[in-house]
């Protein structure tokens, strides 16, 4: 049984981004990257996103059309919002504008005991790893953006379906 360009569609955007949220993960925790308050918030779309684009998935057959398009959407949506994340990063570290507060500073007072608890503050303007030019945060964009389209070409092909 040939699988549905819509379904195949989804199935890389899937892959695409458990390949990018797993490899954040390994260089934070493999690597030692740590990562800021906004690589925090971007991994959210992948956190939210790719569980429910997995269910979307596994069920894809048993789905009636607008289940699938309105869990698809919810997605995009997710993804979009991160690929707007990605491109703010970019440009608060490359200084185009400032970033949140939360970046820049611990935001409450601590006791002299939790200081020993705590891992080093990254500000969002430090870039930590950059690959032909373009920072992780450049990167999540990118790789953000390519899913949200996926998923709406997969959107798109399965609203033309019967």
């Amino acid at each position: 049984m040939a699988r549905p360009f819509e379904r195949i569609a989804a199935g890389i955007a899937f892959i695409l981004g458990l390949a990018t949220i797993l490899g954040a993960l390994g260089s934070q925790y493999i690597g030692g990257l740590q990562p800021c308050d906004l690589c925090l918030q971007q991994r959210m779309p992948y956190y939210w996103g790719l569980p429910l684009l997995a269910l979307i998935l596994v069920l894809w057959g048993r789905l009636p059309k607008q289940v699938k398009i309105a869990g698809m959407a919810i997605v995009a949506a997710l993804f979009a919002y991160g690929a707007y994340l990605g491109a703010f990063h970019s440009g608060v570290e490359w200084g185009f504008w400032p970033g949140p507060t939360t970046c820049s500073g611990l935001g409450e007072s601590l006791s002299l005991d939790s200081l020993n608890d705590l891992k080093p503050v990254i500000g969002c303007d430090v870039v930590q790893f950059r690959f032909l030019g373009i920072s992780m945060a450049g990167y999540n964009a990118i790789i953000s953006l390519a899913i949200a389209g996926l998923l709406t070409l997969s959107i798109l092909r399965t609203s033309r379906q019967r």
